[in-house]
């Protein structure tokens, strides 16, 4: 793992110190002598990770570190502070600024990598998701990512198989969120995959279970691969908490735990499983939006070409039918002229509307541009596939279309061309040509008709 960390120190020996460790694991290391010049770097410079002092002069780490956290440019970049006082103030008063963890001088070697590299594997994720979110709107109309900082009781599960420090946790935490609590490996699984938690608190003294082989499981699931882990661990148990953090725990705890500690780390924890929940709605969001028709709601012709391929295929491998439907309204223009495009619009959405209506939920309904749509029909003989597209014409010709705005009605058709996979259709290409050949032979034919391919 590479990755550029910035080092801030106003003492030069401390700097070359944590500079040396971090080179000998082949860290890309940059170095500020003073808070000023460390938000600098920031804003010009790529930083992955900041190795920030408390204690300098001018500015001192915890007002850095705030500044660092309230600018959206540099809100994503994990913060340790590093202090010379084991101090639980300083701890939680750092937490509450938006530091991600806290190294003692003298930084223990096991510990600063442990830390580093857990770090910034959880930074890696969440700059992924940041870029692909931001590179799906470039292509698709959606709304800017916005972090709304709801502040409601998280649900963190407890795995604990010790009563007595289960309820200690519980009580420190109620304020702050809804706990689940649990004494062994099976039942944490099961709970864990079975109801939506933003932190899971593992024991990491048990008496019943193995708790690193439990975050080891979490990590291994799909349904709590992101759920954060918080490990409480006996002071002094370095090679646990390495162990720990190589398996993917996001944080640790040592006893005796600190109330206001033990809130402010999983505060943090569930802000920033937040912050990735929100990356990933905004992400699928978006993506929904980029194969979505904005007018209709239907499935748009770029999500048609994609799916079309896997059903074709999918229709071939196992032998079975596949139809395809394209529909065009008649006359539409004329609707264009006479009422307006808005009523036109209208129209189409109620067209739209009506073949949802009574489309089956296996078939795939898209717009394909204009007033020309297609229905997919999977599993479906030629038979079948006929009867559904007179089902939908006569539902077209019915009934006629009101305009909302102006309450006028418009009697409408629509023509229907058919086409089946065969042995001589061996692309998804040629099936919607062929389609659409008997699309424009029922055109020609006089409309509101339905036309099937010849075979």
């Amino acid at each position: 793992m590479t990755a550029r960390i910035l080092v801030v120190d106003d003492i030069p020996a401390n700097v070359k110190l944590l500079e040396a460790r971090l080179i000998a694991e082949y860290f890309d290391v940059l170095t500020a002598v003073d808070g000023f010049e460390a938000l600098s770097i920031c804003q010009t410079d790529q930083v992955d990770l900041i190795l920030l002092d408390i204690m300098m002069p001018g500015m001192d780490g915890f007002e850095v570190c705030e500044r660092l956290k309230a600018d959206p440019h540099t809100a994503h970049i994990p913060v340790v502070m590093v202090t010379a006082l084991d101090q639980l103030a300083d701890r939680v008063r750092g937490l509450r600024a938006g530091a991600d963890d806290f190294l003692t001088k003298p930084v223990n070697d096991l510990q600063l990598v442990s830390r580093v590299k857990s770090l910034l594997r959880l930074k890696a994720l969440s700059d992924e998701l940041r870029v692909r979110s931001e590179a799906a709107r470039s292509f698709a109309v959606g709304e800017a990512f916005e972090d709304n900082g709801a502040e409601e009781n998280a649900r963190i599960l407890l795995v604990d198989s010790r009563p007595s420090s289960q309820e200690r946790i519980i009580k420190t935490l109620k304020p702050i969120a809804d706990i689940m609590a649990v004494s062994d490996t099976q039942a944490a699984l099961y709970t864990a995959g079975d109801a939506p938690f933003e932190l899971a608190i593992v024991n990491g003294v048990a008496d019943s279970f193995d708790p690193l082989r439990l975050c080891s499981q979490f990590r291994s699931l799909e349904r709590t691969r992101v759920l954060p882990i918080l490990i409480v661990a006996e002071n002094g148990d370095d090679e646990m908490l390495v162990r720990a953090l190589d398996l993917g725990v996001n944080d640790y705890i040592l006893r005796p735990i600190d109330p206001n500690e033990l809130i402010a780390r999983c505060l943090t924890q569930i802000k920033r499983k937040r912050y990735n929940d929100l990356l990933r709605a905004s992400l699928n969001q978006t993506i929904e939006l980029a194969v979505t028709d904005p007018l209709t709601g239907l499935n748009n012709r770029r999500y048609l070409d994609n799916h079309l391929t896997t059903l074709f295929s999918r229709s071939m491998a196992r032998g079975r039918p596949l139809s395809l439907v394209i529909t065009d309204i008649d006359r539409f223009k004329s609707v264009n002229d006479a009422y307006g495009h808005a009523a036109g619009d209208e129209v189409l959405k109620e067209f739209a509307r009506r073949l949802r209506a009574n489309a089956r939920g296996a078939d795939l309904l898209c717009r394909y541009g204009g007033e020309e749509f297609v229905l997919i029909m999977p599993d479906t003989s030629e038979e079948l596939a006929a009867a559904a597209a007179e089902k939908l014409r006569a539902a077209i010709e019915t009934e006629p279309f009101v305009v909302a705005s102006s309450g006028q009605s418009i009697s409408l058709t629509a023509s229907f061309g058919l086409a089946f996979r065969s042995a001589s259709i061996l692309t998804p290409h040629q099936l919607l040509n062929q389609a659409d050949t008997a699309l424009y032979q029922a055109k020609n034919g006089g409309r509101n008709k339905v036309v099937a391919a010849a075979a």
